[in-house]
């Protein structure tokens, strides 16, 4: 019912009643941007900063995975070591019973073989060694680096809290002051106005005429069409950027 009334208020409006609408949603609009500006890129920065500590927490994750593998891989050498010194025992062992060479020679093989499967062993502990040290170092560094991020995050995270603290009760009057003028303004030119205001510099969708010309884009506007749009008799568009025009005199009355 509410918006069916605010729908029936909007068509029984005058032009030059929208126009002031119009005027009144662009200055409350663009003091919320101010307020927004103010946070600047705070917002983002610590996003930014988020997106970042959540990263490399998860490459430190996948850094002590890898050092577990490491480690386990060199126990698994060592005990293959152990394993192949009790079958190089158990070989030279047997060559002491042994009946024929053939014999001999086999497991003298057996013994080659097996103290190459230790050198190959070593060869492995050493190269995992050797990537297990610099798997640790990467990780140090990260615990650091995340360290000094969360740091930052915090710092920036203070800092937005305080202007949001500073700030946000005054934007909130102004979205629902917003809210309240958008609600008698008829739904078309609701939409031009959010289509212009997406497309404008510093969001501008609603200017005054500024000495002879375009508030906007400051292009010249011809005096009988600064007639026309000071009569307020209908709306007005800037025909270089499309801004909706008002007279400068409009800000000045009351509501």
């Amino acid at each position: 019912m509410a918006k069916a009334d605010s729908k029936a208020n909007a068509k029984e409006m005058s032009v030059e009643e929208r126009l002031k609408a119009l005027y009144d949603l662009q200055s409350v609009e663009s003091s919320i941007d101010k307020i927004r500006t103010l946070r600047g890129e705070l917002p983002l920065e610590v996003q930014d900063l988020e997106d970042e500590v959540e990263g490399l927490e998860t490459r430190l994750g996948n850094l002590d995975g890898e050092v577990k593998n490491l480690n386990d891989a060199i126990l698994s050498k060592k005990n293959e070591i152990k394993e192949a010194d009790l079958l190089i025992k158990k070989y030279e062992a047997q060559q002491g019973n042994v009946r024929n060479n053939r014999e001999f020679d086999s497991l003298s093989k057996e013994i080659e073989f097996q103290k190459l499967e230790i050198e190959l062993c070593e060869k492995r502990i050493k190269e995992f060694t050797a990537e297990l040290k610099n798997k640790k170092e990467i990780g140090e560094s990260s615990k650091t680096l995340i360290e000094e991020r969360k740091a930052d995050l915090t710092a920036k995270q203070k800092e937005l809290e305080e202007i949001v603290g500073e700030t946000q009760v005054e934007e909130e009057r102004l979205i629902e002051k917003s809210d309240k003028i958008m609600n008698i303004i008829p739904e078309r030119l609701q939409t031009a106005f959010k289509r212009i205001r997406k497309n404008a510099r510093n969001g501008l969708a609603v200017v005054t005429v500024e000495r002879d010309a375009c508030g906007g884009c400051f292009n010249k506007i011809p005096p009988q069409r600064q007639m026309d749009i000071a009569s307020r008799k209908k709306i007005i568009v800037c025909e270089y950027c499309g801004r909706i025009l008002v007279d400068n005199a409009i800000g000045g009355e009351d509501e």
